[in-house]
Parts: C-alpha cells; sequence; structure tokens
C-alpha cells in the first residue's frame, strides 16, 4: 500500500441516491508526482483540484470507455463527486455526450468552493450535497428513475431487452436516449458496469468471472478489452497503479 497516497470516502445520503454514488478525496502527499491508470467505471465525476502551486481547477470528467493514464502531481489534494447517470440532466441540466473519454474544465469558483473549504472532506461533502439537493426537481421522468435503479441494483447484467421490457420503454428509444444523453449505447455502459462490479472479487483473489460472463475466456476478453490488462495483473497492481484497485478495501 502507498503510503504518500491518501483517500477518504463517503457514500451519500438516501435522498441523493439516485444521482450521487460517492463523495470522495484523494491526496498525493508526496514530493514527486504519481502516474496511475484510471479504470473505465461507468461514472460522471466533478472534480476540484488544489495544490500548493496553483489556484483550483474544476473539472468535470465524462464517461471512460478504456483505461486512461494519469498524473497525480505532487502534494495535491482531490475533492471529487461520483455521479450516477441521472445527474446529467437532473443535475448538470445537459448532455454529456461530448464529455465521453474527455474532461471540461469549469470555473474556477463553481459551486463557490474556496481554498480554505478544500482543507476539509466532511465541510466538502456536507456544503456538496445541499448545493446538489437544491440543483435537483422536484419531480423526475419515472420510467428513467426505474431504468436506472435497475441497470445499477443489477450491476448492469440485465440485457437491453430484459430492461425494456421492464419499464415498458422500447430499446431503440433507450439506445437513442443514451447515446444522445451520454454517448454510447446502453449495452455499452451496461459492459462497463459488469466490469466495475468484478473489481473487488479480482482484489480479493478470484480471477473467475462472478458476474454474468458467458465463461472464463469471455471475462478475461472483456477485462482486457476495458482495463488493457489481465486480471492478474489487476490483482497484483504493481506500485498501485491501477487507481481504482488501490482504493478498494482489504478483505
Amino acid at each position: 500500500m502507498n503510503n504518500d497516497l491518501n483517500y477518504e470516502l463517503i457514500k451519500p445520503d438516501r435522498s441523493l441516491d439516485d444521482f450521487v454514488e460517492s463523495f470522495w478525496m484523494l491526496q498525493n502527499q508526496s514530493d514527486t508526482d504519481k502516474e496511475v491508470i484510471v479504470l473505465p467505471d461507468g461514472r460522471i465525476d466533478l472534480i476540484f483540484t488544489k495544490s500548493i502551486i496553483q489556484a483550483i481547477q474544476t473539472t468535470l470528467l465524462g464517461i471512460g470507455t478504456h483505461p486512461d493514464k494519469v498524473i497525480l502531481t505532487k502534494n495535491t489534494t482531490m475533492f471529487a463527486v461520483s455521479f450516477k447517470l441521472l445527474a446529467a440532466e437532473y443535475v448538470f441540466k445537459s448532455s454529456i455526450s461530448k464529455l465521453l473519454n474527455n474532461a471540461q474544465n469549469l470555473p474556477p469558483n463553481y459551486w463557490n468552493f474556496d481554498a480554505s473549504e478544500l482543507n476539509d472532506f466532511t465541510l466538502f461533502y456536507k456544503k456538496s450535497s445541499q448545493i446538489i439537493q437544491l440543483l435537483l426537481p422536484t419531480e423526475i421522468d419515472k420510467r428513467k428513475e426505474k431504468l436506472f435503479r435497475l441497470i445499477y441494483s443489477s450491476n448492469g447484467e440485465l440485457t437491453v431487452k430484459e430492461l425494456s421490457e421492464k419499464v415498458f420503454w422500447s430499446s431503440r428509444q433507450i439506445n437513442r436516449y443514451f447515446n444522445q444523453q451520454f454517448g454510447l449505447s446502453l449495452k455499452a455502459y451496461c459492459n462497463i458496469l459488469r466490469f466495475r462490479a468484478s473489481f473487488q472479487h479480482i482484489k480479493d483473489g478470484s480471477v473467475f468471472p462472478q458476474q454474468n460472463f458467458a465463461d472464463q475466456s469471455h471475462f478475461i476478453k472483456e477485462v482486457k478489452k476495458l482495463s488493457g490488462a489481465l486480471p492478474k495483473e489487476l490483482k497484483n497492481n504493481q506500485n498501485d497503479r491501477f487507481i481504482q484497485f488501490y482504493t478498494l478495501p482489504n478483505k
């Protein structure tokens, strides 16, 4: 375990559960930069970065579909909100399709956080939660709400056909919505969630499929496609380079 990195996570209040996956903080406390690999995990990340050499940098990250090398700058702290997909429409009020495998820099004073407020993770969590609550409308589309609850509760294991039948929304319309709003198909998104659900199993030592994969060969192929690595490489996580595996709890 890398002692130069510090990671904390808080789950959202139940009232935000349809929109927020987690609040987290990551610090590189060393005097050297660290290169890590970020794996696709199906989240939209709003990240506030603070370092000793520059002002607050605010970034919105769209959905990733492939591994991405990132530099964690020395003596830097990141406070972040990881959103579920409904947040695009109901928190950010816009499509994020152009942010597929991409990022958008936002104004430094976005959400009116100042440098002093990015010293306290609990304060960040509370203020962010309040802001998100104020941004949410009084009503949301019940069909979309049910669709995403099914997608997340099943870790992406339900087929497009099954999801379509359960929410009474045609597969064609769902995929049009996904492509216009998020930049990828529902099936592609579900594959990412299924891949992410395997992280803890792999870290715990199981390199055999636990999710709904056809067989081990299919499992290895999907893991290699989305991570660029074999399950054993992810499990070993040499030098903590796969950052999501570093942040998973040890069991």
